[in-house]
């Protein structure tokens, strides 16, 4: 079996460095070029492969008015905005192009978000962001939120209790008729069983009242007593957001899954959108998990 470039160059070396073998006689016994040996005794690790740049000629011609659309798109409502397909179809249908929708595609993902950043640096406010890394089954947020609930043909106020595991994103959502004490916990405990676990590092949460008693400097906060006790019981710790816009995004998986803004209201979406009319909170609990 033939060495590896790595196997190889650490073959080299050695010959090279305890034996003394000289450039020529090490290409003969390993049966590369002499080149090759030089690279081994330079360094230690093998180049890399050079990808060969090939040109797209089609995609070169239409780079220009693919640029344009994205640009008309920075003053455009959101909703009305090119979709990749609507790009290709615009270069077919108004000139002609013979472009694959593929090339268009990437070319499209690729070069919006330089397009908005260089739009955002020309204004003064490049934006940017650290990502999140989560480990499995170490954290978890929690919300509550406001849902319209049709009861015996009436409209009525109800609650949203959303658990999301961070990592997995694995959720948990119930229903209530008030965000009391007893219904915050009642959440927990079905999230916990439908999770088949309690999160080994922390949970985050809003200032909600059933949780905090009051709000001090920082991230101290005074807990009310049954809370503490449920906690100790099920031994995890709680992470408690900064108010207001400086901790609008410490918690975004749950506030998405309890309002109707953002990819994450799929609950809301899919279950409370005008529909079924169930009489009691029994038959709405029993429409979503």
């Amino acid at each position: 079996m033939g060495l590896g470039r790595v196997e190889l160059f650490a073959a080299i070396r050695f010959d090279w460095q305890r034996n003394q073998m000289p450039v020529r006689a090490l290409a003969r016994k390993y049966d590369v070029h002499r080149r090759t040996v030089r690279q081994a005794i330079a360094s230690p690790v093998p180049p890399g492969r050079k990808s060969p740049q090939r040109p797209a000629a089609v995609l070169d011609g239409v780079r220009e008015l693919i640029d344009g659309m994205l640009r008309e798109d920075l003053a455009a409502p959101r909703k009305q905005r090119h979709t990749a397909k609507r790009v290709f179809e615009r270069l077919c249908d108004e000139h002609g192009a013979a472009v694959s929708y593929s090339y268009v595609a990437k070319y499209v993902a690729c070069r919006r978000a330089e397009i908005g950043a260089e739009d955002r640096d020309r204004a003064g406010s490049l934006a940017g962001f650290v990502p999140q890394a989560k480990d499995p089954g170490a954290e978890a947020e929690v919300d509550f939120g406001d849902v319209a609930v049709c009861l015996a043909g009436e409209l009525a106020r109800c609650f949203l209790f959303a658990f999301r595991l961070s990592y997995s994103g694995k959720a948990c959502h119930r229903v209530y008729a008030s965000q009391a004490q007893e219904a915050f916990l009642e959440g927990h405990v079905a999230a916990f069983e439908t999770c088949a676990g309690v999160p080994c590092g922390q949970v985050r949460y809003d200032n909600l009242t059933p949780a905090v008693a009051k709000v001090l400097a920082g991230r101290n906060r005074v807990e009310t007593q049954r809370w503490l006790s449920f906690r100790a019981y099920y031994g995890f710790e709680a992470f408690y957001c900064i108010p207001g816009e400086e901790g609008a995004h410490e918690k975004g998986l749950s506030s998405h899954c309890t309002s109707w803004a953002g990819s994450g209201s799929y609950c809301l979406r899919r279950f409370f959108l005008p529909g079924g009319r169930p009489v009691a909170l029994r038959g709405v609990m029993a429409g979503i998990w």
